[in-house]
């Protein structure tokens, strides 16, 4: 059976969709009564966007066997994946009365938070301490001696030793931002050091082992990390992950090294009391941000973070001749979870004041191969009852990356969702050269897009409330020149920018460092 998964695995990955679901199909006929089975097969499925199918193996395995959980965690992930966090918070809930001390479902139901529109600021919060307060507890319970925080040893005359801990170090938004960091690190401030906990190695990897010491710790547990992390005499450790899938977050619990801060891979408090800091900037974390926050918050100049383009990066294409006829092609390429009834609402008024428009929305799980349109008819339901003509709703589904950046060229203006905007989404937009209308509110993760905006010189692309959203997109969609200018200038403003300034934002990072290392330590 694994075999045959591994095949379906490798004919979806080459984009060989049909032939994936044909074998996918014949495994579960094969192991119909066999849970194990129609997990895996399931798993891959939903990996890969085809959520129908994938619902239909989990379901079956939860018949199947049920005082099984493992098909509910599977159903409360695909719950988010489209949008529905009502049903993902209910599901978690179910789990963690059966298994409160699960690392994993600990971190998913704290992850989902951040995607909710409904969950409010104290709650996030409260549930991160709790958190917090647990990871510390296990730590504790986990140490077979314990171990005081390791002595800051002095630094005077020597680079600092900054670890990296994520399971990202891959074609991944984290990977994709901190790369070039790591390569411009000046060697004679810091020696940086990754400790990859992820499986994928590809080309991003071999870019972060070029410029680094690369330690793959995918295999160790919390307690060993945390004692190579000693061993390795490490000075600042960085977190790159916090709740999000893959973290070793918990490790941090275990105190390796003599500062701890969380950075970019996340965008709200960690809950753990031993973190000496969270990296921001005055665009994500604005006054009073810091009473959402356990860590004190450091506000790096000119942004939280930088971007690079890939080196694959097509050109930005010139502006659709279907423009200068009033025939405007809205987008949105982010991932679905970000979608909510909320944003459908703001949408549905965009497209009815500029009733030439159309939106073109791009996803893994908008898949079109098979049977599998459930996701995407719920969308054009969901519009069409707002009013909108399902018709003018373009659904697209998975490509690779490099294609995925040249369907920009018929995209006119691109529009955030809310509350959890776009991160590498929006930076890629706007380099592909179409302008992102957001909205920023409480949450950090919904201020990602406004700090691009500002580091390039567009704050006023940014709405202050719903009505405000749907006036700058309508106001876009009718300025023909404006998006000619835009798409033919927006590629330079941001090379010429703090975004894209590499070497200037890892100066302020390693500054950052250094600063952390020399105010004394306000953790536990």
């Amino acid at each position: 059976m694994q075999s045959a998964l591994a095949q379906a695995q490798s004919l979806a990955a080459q984009a060989r969709f049909d032939e994936s679901l044909t074998l996918c199909q014949e495994i579960v006929n094969t192991h119909i009564n066999n849970p194990d089975a129609l997990l895996d097969v399931g798993s891959m499925l939903m990996g890969f966007g085809f959520l129908s199918a994938a619902r239909q193996c989990f379901t079956r395995a939860a018949k199947i066997a049920p005082n099984d959980m493992r098909p509910v965690a599977n159903l409360a992930n695909l719950a988010r994946e489209i949008g529905q966090h009502a049903e993902s918070r209910r599901l978690y809930c179910l789990l963690l009365e059966h298994f409160p001390n699960h690392p994993v479902i600990r971190r998913n139901a704290l992850m989902g938070l951040e995607y909710d529109p409904e969950a409010s600021d104290d709650e996030r919060l409260q549930k991160a301490r709790k958190w917090g307060e647990w990871a510390t507890a296990r730590a504790a319970l986990n140490m077979p001696h314990p171990h005081p925080r390791p002595e800051l040893r002095r630094i005077e005359g020597r680079p600092l030793r900054v670890g990296y801990v994520s399971a990202d170090i891959c074609q991944h938004t984290v990977g994709l931002f901190v790369k070039d960091v790591l390569g411009n690190h000046d060697p004679a401030s810091v020696i940086p050091f990754v400790y990859s906990a992820g499986r994928v190695s590809d080309w991003v990897t071999a870019a972060v082992r070029a410029a680094c010491s690369l330690r793959d710790v995918s295999a160790l547990d919390d307690s060993a990390l945390a004692d190579l992390i000693r061993q390795d005499e490490i000075d600042v450790l960085v977190d790159l992950s916090g709740h999000t899938a893959g973290s070793r977050l918990t490790m941090f619990a275990h105190r390796p090294a003599p500062v701890q801060v969380s950075w970019l891979g996340y965008f709200a408090t960690t809950g753990l009391a031993c973190m000496d800091a969270v990296l921001l900037d005055k665009w994500h974390a604005p006054e009073g941000t810091e009473a959402r926050f356990v860590e004190p918050i450091i506000r790096l100049p000119g942004g939280r973070f930088c971007y690079t383009p890939v080196p694959y990066a097509p050109e930005a294409a010139p502006v659709p001749p279907h423009v200068s006829s009033g025939r405007i092609t809205l987008g949105c390429f982010n991932n679905t979870t970000k979608l909510n009834a909320g944003v459908f609402d703001v949408w549905a008024r965009i497209l009815a004041a500029v009733p030439n428009s159309r939106l073109a929305l791009k996803w893994r799980t908008f898949q079109k191969t098979g049977q599998d349109a459930g996701l995407g008819q719920s969308v054009r339901t969901a519009f069409s009852a707002r009013g909108v003509d399902p018709q003018r709703i373009e659904l697209r589904g998975a490509s690779f990356h490099v294609d995925l950046l040249k369907e920009y060229a018929d995209i006119d203006i691109a529009l955030d969702p809310f509350p959890f905007t776009g991160g590498l989404t929006s930076c890629e937009a706007l380099w592909m050269g179409v302008p992102v209308v957001t909205w920023p509110q409480n949450r950090v993760v919904s201020r990602q897009t406004t700090a691009f905006l500002s580091a390039v010189g567009l704050p006023e692309l940014a709405a202050s409330d719903a009505d405000e959203y749907v006036q700058i997109a309508t106001a876009l969609a009718g300025d023909t020149n404006r998006l000619k200018t835009l798409r033919a200038d927006l590629r330079e403003r941001m090379r010429t920018s703090p975004l894209c300034d590499v070497a200037g934002f890892t100066r302020n990072l390693e500054s950052a460092f250094f600063e952390l290392t020399k105010e004394g330590i306000k953790g536990v």
